[in-house]
């Protein structure tokens, strides 16, 4: 198995590149792939900031990756947690450090926006301080 790092599955997205597109299919396709959840997340802000994709196209592109046989992430629940509350209108770093902490009683941070729209998707409690 090797991992891959975020731009390997960038250039599969976004197609910008045709030689590096060609090695990225080449590795994908020839063997097991690890991806980090780190990846993801660059992943993530690259397609939104770099590339201006929405949010939906790039919970796709996301969900096709990561649903091919021979890819495994770390956390898979947790992500696919966290693009369900990104489609919902979540910054997709918050979702992400929400959906990994499952196991506590309470999520602090001085973000406003992220308390709010937190409270109506989630059980845990997000407080804003």
């Amino acid at each position: 198995m090797i991992a891959v790092d975020t731009n390997i599955l960038v250039r599969l997205v976004t197609n910008d590149s045709p030689k590096q597109v060609q090695k990225a299919v080449k590795v994908i396709s020839n063997q097991n792939i690890f991806v980090a959840k780190t990846v993801i997340l660059e992943m993530e802000w690259v397609l939104r900031s770099a590339y201006k994709l929405e949010a939906n196209y790039i919970c796709k592109a996301i969900h096709a990756i990561l649903g091919l046989a021979n890819v495994e992430t770390e956390d898979a629940s947790d992500i696919f947690q966290a693009l369900e509350w990104y489609k919902q209108g979540l910054d997709f770093a918050d979702a992400l450090h929400l959906a990994s902490c499952k196991q506590v009683d309470q999520f602090i941070t001085f973000d406003e926006k992220f308390s709010r729209q937190a409270k109506l998707m989630t059980t845990i409690t997000v407080n804003c301080i």
